[in-house]
């Protein structure tokens, strides 16, 4: 939404004590604007130090929702909660490296759980393993805008996930079904036309 010069002229013209009143209304209908300018405003830690603590909680909470990787919905409803909270970090932060950096921390840490997923069904854990190739999907697409400063650090990651990828049958196998490319898991591989790709294969109903 665009606002008119008008409009925003008769905001200025608001008292400071109307224009604190207006702020801390808009404040308690968004939380997340409220975090944000919280993090920005007096919060002592930093980006980093919130990206430590959002990672240390993604280990936890895997670590407890591990045990019902025999309920598929109940366990990718906790995915996508934990997902969800990294994005709010994102939003809050503006953690451009964490935003690819703990969504493939996520990945990494589900597929450490390899030996149970392994024993599912399937049509059980094939919602799971979309979800996660997406995951890994949106990540390069990422990656390929980022400074190369940073390839290395996510190199890291994306080779464990390789590696931990074709030690999972169903997995491996659904990735080369939906012509992803292990090639891709490394930075300097990652096509710059990536999204084109994506794009075609989607519209072939591939990644779905």
């Amino acid at each position: 939404m665009e606002y008119s010069k008008e409009f925003k002229q008769a905001l200025s013209e608001f008292s400071p004590i109307e224009k604190d009143r207006l702020i801390f209304r808009l404040l308690k209908k968004d939380k997340l604007l409220s975090k944000k300018l919280y993090f920005e405003l007096i919060d002592p830690e930093t980006t980093d130090q919130k990206r430590d603590q959002m990672e240390e909680n993604v280990s936890e909470k895997l670590a407890s929702a591990a045990r019902y990787i025999g309920n598929p919905k109940y366990y990718l409803s906790t995915i996508r909660t934990i997902s969800a909270e990294i994005t709010e970090h994102v939003k809050v932060t503006t953690d451009k490296f964490g935003e690819i950096y703990l969504q493939l921390f996520l990945v990494k840490k589900i597929l450490e759980n390899n030996d149970k997923l392994n024993q599912q069904r399937f049509d059980s854990v094939y919602k799971l393993y979309i979800y996660l190739i997406n995951k890994i999907v949106r990540a390069l697409l990422l990656i390929r805008k980022t400074d190369e400063d940073y390839w290395l650090e996510f190199d890291v990651l994306l080779s464990e996930i390789d590696f931990q990828i074709h030690q999972n049958v169903y997995l491996e196998k659904l990735c080369i079904n939906n012509s992803f490319d292990f090639n891709w898991l490394k930075s300097e591989n990652i096509p710059d036309h990536l999204d084109l790709i994506i794009k075609d294969l989607k519209s072939q109903g591939f990644l779905r």
